[in-house]
């Protein structure tokens, strides 16, 4: 009976200094972004799960074990972020993988990754075609960053020099019962048609708690509570 609450007290120890670890190395704990963090992980949790249950060591010693990968898990982490020395040594460093087009052998066998290994990953970007990429770059927590060619690229607005136009931004005609004659002299839209908009649907400017037209021109309506019956 006395060893079930000792195993009970652990437990409850092992998962508070394991919140506190992660609550003071913040979020990139969890996602394992560095080589540091990624062993310390394993490390507090391997830790942390002997303590909850293997009663034969002593509790201090888990404690002491515990503190001390966390301090230096710590002191580790404010080196990198202060010495651009040794960052690339202590969080490891982004490989190139394929360069202007061209895969780029000895950086592929320097990571261990294959071939077969980035098509795949690639196809998890939806690219099946490996021609479309100009740039790929191993990041340090294991996933592929990647940039097409400029034709395999989705097109945007930016590149057909379009620009926002009255017409496709939503206008707020009415607000609170009150039309907002700022916004109709504004844009295309004048009282004589939100009139009859609202004439269409047996409805009053009173009657209208909020009123906006869309980008295709659809006038959409909220009423007053105590109009909705």
């Amino acid at each position: 009976m006395l060893d079930s609450v000792e195993i009970i007290f652990r437990t409850f120890t092992s998962f508070i200094l394991l919140w506190v670890f992660v609550q003071l190395l913040g979020k990139q704990t969890i996602a394992q972004r560095t080589y540091h963090l990624y062993i310390a992980s394993i490390t507090m949790g391997t830790i942390a799960g002997n303590l909850a249950f293997n009663i034969k060591i002593k509790f201090l010693y888990f404690i002491i074990a515990i503190s001390i990968m966390g301090s230096i898990v710590f002191m580790l982490n404010l080196v990198a972020v202060r010495n651009h020395r040794f960052r690339k040594w202590i969080a490891g460093e982004p490989a190139t993988l394929i360069e202007k087009g061209q895969i780029l052998e000895e950086s592929m066998e320097r990571m261990g990754y294959s071939l077969d290994s980035l098509k795949q990953a690639l196809r998890g970007k939806g690219i099946f075609n490996i021609d479309e990429v100009e740039c790929a770059i191993l990041e340090v927590n294991g996933s592929l960053s990647v940039l097409k060619k400029p034709q395999y690229q989705n097109t945007t607005k930016q590149d057909l020099s379009l620009r926002p136009t009255a017409e496709n931004i939503p206008v707020e005609l009415v607000y609170d019962g009150n039309i907002l004659y700022e916004n109709l002299t504004k844009h295309t839209y004048d009282e004589e048609w939100l009139m009859a908009e609202l004439k269409k649907r047996n409805l009053t400017v009173h009657d209208i708690s909020y009123a906006v037209v869309g980008t295709k021109g659809n006038l959409y309506i909220d009423l007053f509570h105590d109009q909705i019956d």
